[in-house]
């Protein structure tokens, strides 16, 4: 190639032309090329702004759902609180019920935090009071005494002792 400043416009010759023709065309195709390549970076880009937002709004959407269900979880466990502290009182009340209408249970064998428990409890302290009775009345009938006075008899002197007997003996004619 000629130096610009060397001549003043000179017409290019033929292999200059085709080779800056030549040299245009491979411009053109690179710059197609480029285009192309722009393109479909842009349709990539595009496409992963795309996924990009769905995936913010399912992340938005889960946290919404999380918090949610946190929530939720929250008053649940408060309901189940407040439930069992019902439950206590409940059993407290009927606990104490049974009490008044079982006078002859001892309260202390009376116990439970639900009502199953204090049914349970009640059924085993009527048993033990049961037994107590039965042994109490088997007891007493076996120290009976029968009503009236006993009949006399002479003392029963076989129990004592010899030494015993001459004392008595003494004793009696002292008298």
């Amino acid at each position: 190639m000629k130096d610009p400043g060397s001549q003043a416009a000179s017409p290019p010759s033929g292999e200059e032309l085709a080779a800056l023709q030549e040299q245009l065309a491979e411009s053109r195709a690179e710059v197609e090329r480029l285009q192309i390549g722009a393109a479909d970076a842009e349709a990539r880009a595009a496409t992963a702004i795309g996924e990009a937002a769905a995936l913010r709004n399912e992340l938005a959407s889960a946290q919404e759902a999380q918090e949610s269900s946190a929530n939720e979880a929250q008053s649940a466990r408060t309901f189940v609180e407040q439930a069992e502290a019902r439950l206590r009182t409940a059993a407290e009340k009927y606990r104490d019920l049974v009490a008044r209408a079982e006078p002859e249970l001892p309260a202390e064998l009376i116990g439970g935090d639900d009502i199953e428990t204090i049914e349970q409890s009640v059924s085993a302290a009527k048993d033990v009071v049961s037994r107590v009775r039965t042994h109490i009345e088997t007891q007493a009938q076996s120290l009976r005494v029968p009503a009236g006075a006993p009949p006399r008899g002479a003392p029963d002197y076989s129990t004592l002792s010899p030494e015993q007997k001459i004392r008595l003996g003494l004793s009696q004619r002292a008298s």
